[in-house]
């Protein structure tokens, strides 16, 4: 079996995609910090396909100790990076922390990538890449604009240094995937999002809110020059996203790719509001939330969602799950959660 290091593995989306890829046949090992993930994840990987993964709780801003565990384990043949923060109202908040934890990380590991000749890399890049668009939907054409937060920037500048990495290697290939905002869960709720604190995303906040660990849920602003006036999004299932990454992987492993960089978007190609989600949320639920307005929050842009043509052809990828199924998947993992 091919080996393939997760980093950030047992986090929201890179647990998703551990899952897909030991699926696929894929030996799966996996970095985290634990800095906003639970090692009992490790657990729900297991449960859903039967295999353990390696997991090594590891540091990536230590440059030491990535060198040391590349020099002990031998023979990876794709890493998928995900170990990064990822909350653009907290890095608006913290800058340096977003831009030590998401910059100084690549450089290091893309360092040991050279070093020891690994070929194939995905990166998990961003929509906030494009900044607030001047058309809708984003296609990968469109300009990448003045970053509207630090969290935004650290993906532009990722996106720049693999590509600059790539011109020089003699082996590297990558492929960044443009995420648009991911929600849901697996269904069998042995793995779903996890956030330590108070969440930073709407779902988690939303199931959260239903099940009283939280008292109200806000909605940050109802002025934008939307239908109903909240943010508007591309709200895709986190197992159409971790399926992406193992047809990009597989793209890579057979040297179907057409240059040593691409980049796709993944998303729907459909826009829903925030209250939107909270109407499905409400709907598959039977739960009633108690909601406010309040206000606007720095960093956010109106509205944003993917053109995914490139993704579907070339790919040969597409979301196939609904905003419905995303919700109640969510849903039904907060409850077990709470449960055990």
């Amino acid at each position: 079996m091919k080996k393939i290091l997760v980093t950030g593995g047992l986090g929201y989306i890179g647990s998703h995609t551990a899952v897909e890829l030991q699926l696929e046949g894929y030996e799966v090992i996996i970095i985290d910090d634990l800095s906003n993930s639970n090692q009992q994840v490790v657990d729900g990987i297991t449960t859903i396909t039967g295999l353990v993964p390696t997991f090594v709780k590891l540091d990536l801003k230590d440059k030491t100790a990535v060198s040391d565990f590349f020099n002990r384990y031998s023979g990876i043949e794709g890493i998928i990076h995900f170990a990064a923060s990822k909350a653009v109202g907290e890095s608006v908040q913290r800058p340096l922390l977003y831009y030590e934890n998401n910059i100084t990380a690549l450089v290091y590991l893309l360092q040991e990538v050279e070093k020891h000749q690994i070929s194939n890399f995905i990166f998990s890049s961003s929509c906030t890449v494009y900044g607030e668009a001047d058309q809708l939907p984003i296609t990968e054409q469109a300009p990448i604009k003045v970053a509207m937060s630090p969290y935004g920037n650290t993906k532009q500048i990722g996106e720049e240094i693999i590509q600059d990495t790539c011109k020089i290697s003699s082996v590297l290939k990558a492929i960044s995937l443009r995420y648009f905002n991911p929600i849901g869960a697996h269904e069998s709720a042995a793995i779903g999002e996890l956030p330590l604190g108070v969440p930073q995303n709407l779902l988690p906040f939303i199931t959260q809110t239903a099940i009283g660990k939280r008292e109200q849920l806000t909605v940050f602003g109802d002025t934008y020059d939307t239908p109903d006036g909240t943010c508007v999004r591309d709200y895709i299932h986190v197992v159409d996203l971790a399926k992406a990454h193992v047809i990009a992987l597989n793209r890579l492993i057979n040297n179907q790719n057409t240059s040593s960089y691409e980049f796709f978007n993944l998303g729907t190609g459909k826009g829903s509001s925030v209250l939107e989600v909270i109407q499905s949320f409400e709907r598959v639920s039977g739960v009633k939330l108690n909601c406010k307005i309040g206000e606007r929050r720095e960093g956010d842009v109106t509205a944003i969602f993917a053109d995914t043509k490139k993704a579907n052809e070339i790919l040969g990828w597409k979301a196939e799950k609904t905003l419905d199924e995303a919700t109640l998947s969510a849903w039904n993992w907060e409850q077990k959660i709470n449960r055990s």
